[in-house]
């Protein structure tokens, strides 16, 4: 491999093995993300063969964390910040404090000093921005309300992080380490008094300055800017300066405020959401999100040393302890404490049994300063390491408990004590979940302008169905109007468990994702192989895919309109196009499968 080109060489080899093993972790039914950690271990330091540069994955990960936080401001308001306020701030205080105090006393037992058990009580105390949101995302779970405690509690550790690392330097003397030349002040800093309140008001005010700028500015500027370039007519502008606000918002808010790059880009995002044009955005920054969400984990893996787990396997596991187990005790105490149900408590505790980025820098940091040994970074990336890895699992766990129908049991607890105003927000993800009783119903995967028109005939002819939506916000009026609707993606293997592909009669794919659609398919004609399947593509090249998927009749939007404008203009039978007719058409939907036209499904 060529090393004049580190940037290239890194995204390529860390994209690169990134998919063959998170490849081979799929087909071995393991989490994709233990392939993604074993390829940054394979290409870190502490293995033979090529060795990236550690420095660019680590900021290449940053910008996976910096379009992550964007991402989910797109889906935040202000509004929902502020209400969980009331447990987000006091759990996430309460929850550092805890697990610092558990990561002192393992210092305390590995012969550590206070300071260094400190630093190191710290680190272990933050969860990972990108696993967490990561997990909450794969469930659509971030707008419910218990993804909304899940992110306020995100927000609160990651500005008690920011203020951590800034007080850190001029604390260091106090903590047993060596304060830096330019965090000193004269006679009364060394004591650790006037420069310490000076640099902690500082921060605040800097902070403050920033959510006041986003917030009275920003939510102007930024959507009447994304409204203008969309103007332009240019989609190309348009995704450039969503990107563009992204990063400068984040870069900004770093450089000039102090405040973390995440910070700045949720609140980038938060203000983005002003916009009628904010679903729009979160699309087109979809790709980036994933693809450099993945090289975080490859940045992850790179700093893993397999010999620390030989080294030191008692100090290793009793890390993993107190960040698997201890951290998740006092988070789920906390939450039971305030009163929500025992299925919010448990997403938050496992959605907090983890540590990731802040972690690292501020265990650097302290070993920069001399206040942590050695030994306590190697622990922290084991621990991190180990724990990202054991996360997806603990989620799968979770998942297991409620589809066995406790969920039900925690929506009703839920339901004896929320008030009439909380039982009339969005419905959350445990009611969602439970499995259908329908049986010879028609399963209808998405509800756009598509999905609307064949829900429209299905429910005019009687027919028995069922709905599934990717966005929360979009299924809220569906099921409002009593229509059983499921929110997640249509090939993901807790949707597949839910909708009984067995009893199903007819499936109808009416969105253009081949990909997401043809996991459906695939699934649906193994489950009941006599199945009737109607499937929409994008284009004539996915039309080959979903039918060697097992689909019965796809339609090709581009094909279907001219059909129709032929018959609009020229009259009598329009030319059947080749590729529709390989794969059926529109007619014999109806004719072979029995039922009645879907009203418009080719458009």
């Amino acid at each position: 491999m060529p090393h004049d080109t580190p940037l290239i060489t890194t995204i390529v080899a860390g994209l690169g093995l990134a998919f063959v093993f998170g490849f081979l972790a799929q087909r071995l039914r393991l989490p994709t993300i233990a392939g993604y950690l074993v390829a940054g271990v394979v290409i870190g330091p502490f293995t033979p063969g090529y060795v990236a540069d550690q420095r660019l994955a680590g900021e290449l990960a940053e910008l996976g964390v910096i379009l992550l936080m964007f991402g989910v401001g797109l889906h935040f308001s202000l509004k929902d910040l502020l209400a969980v306020r009331a447990i987000a701030v006091p759990g996430a205080i309460g929850q550092i404090a805890a697990a610092t105090l558990l990561g002192m006393g393992l210092a305390w037992l590995l012969g550590w000093s206070v300071g260094a058990g400190f630093v190191f009580g710290l680190a272990l105390s933050v969860a990972s921005t990108v696993v967490l949101l990561r997990a909450l995302q794969e469930r659509r779970i971030v707008e419910t309300e218990r993804g909304r405690i899940a992110v306020g509690w995100l927000i609160v550790e990651d500005i008690a992080m920011v203020l951590t690392l800034v007080l850190l330097p001029p604390l260091a003397g106090m903590l047993g380490g060596t304060v830096p030349a330019e965090s000193t002040g004269g006679l009364a800093a060394s004591f650790g008094f006037t420069s310490i309140w000076a640099t902690l008001g500082l921060t605040a005010v800097k902070i403050a300055a920033f959510v006041t700028l986003m917030l009275v500015f920003g939510r102007k500027l930024i959507p009447w800017l994304l409204h203008a370039v969309a103007h332009s007519g240019s989609r190309e502008l348009f995704r450039l300066s969503v990107l563009a606000l992204a990063l400068g918002v984040a870069y900004g808010s770093s450089a000039l405020f102090g405040v973390s790059f995440a910070l700045g880009a949720f609140f980038a995002g938060m203000v983005m959401a002003e916009s009628p044009l904010s679903t729009q955005a979160a699309r087109e920054t979809l790709p980036l999100r994933d693809a450099f969400a993945v090289l975080f984990f490859v940045s992850v893996g790179m700093l893993f040393d397999p010999a620390a787990l030989l080294q030191a396997p008692i100090g290793v596991i009793a890390t993993f302890l107190v960040i698997v187990l201890g951290k998740s005790v006092v988070a789920y105490l906390i939450v039971i404490g305030f009163r929500y149900p025992r299925a919010t408590a448990l997403t938050i505790a496992v959605s907090l049994a983890q540590i990731g980025e802040f972690s690292f820098i501020l265990i650097v940091l302290g070993r920069q300063l001399g206040i942590v040994p050695e030994g306590a970074q190697d622990l922290v990336v084991a621990g991190a390491l180990v724990s990202i890895l054991v996360n997806p699992l603990l989620f799968l766990a979770l998942d297991r408990w409620q589809h066995r129908g406790e969920a039900k049991a925690e929506a009703a607890e839920a339901a004896e004590k929320a008030d009439s105003e909380a039982a009339a927000t969005t419905p959350d993800d445990e009611a969602a979940a439970a499995p259908t009783a329908l049986a010879g119903h028609a399963v209808l995967v998405g509800h756009g302008r598509v999905g609307r028109r064949v829900a429209e005939a299905l429910k005019a002819g009687g027919q028995a169905f069922l709905v599934i939506e990717a966005e929360a916000d979009a299924a809220a009026p569906l099921a409002a109007a009593g229509i059983e609707t499921h929110v997640g993606t249509a090939g993901e293997p807790g949707m597949l468990e839910r909708i009984n592909l067995a009893g199903a009669r007819w499936v109808i794919s009416a969105i253009p994702d081949a990909f997401e659609a043809g996991a459906l398919i695939e699934r649906a004609r193994s489950a009941n192989p006599n199945v009737r399947i109607v499937a929409r593509a994008a284009g004539p090249e996915a039309v080959d895919y979903l039918k060697g998927l097992g689909a019965d009749v796809i339609l090709v939007g581009e094909e279907e309109i001219a059909a129709g404008m032929i018959r609009a203009t020229i009259g009598g039978a329009a030319p059947t196009p080749p590729r529709a007719a390989a794969a059926g058409s529109s007619a014999s939907a109806t004719a072979s499968g029995g039922m009645a036209d879907p009203g418009g499904l080719e458009h």
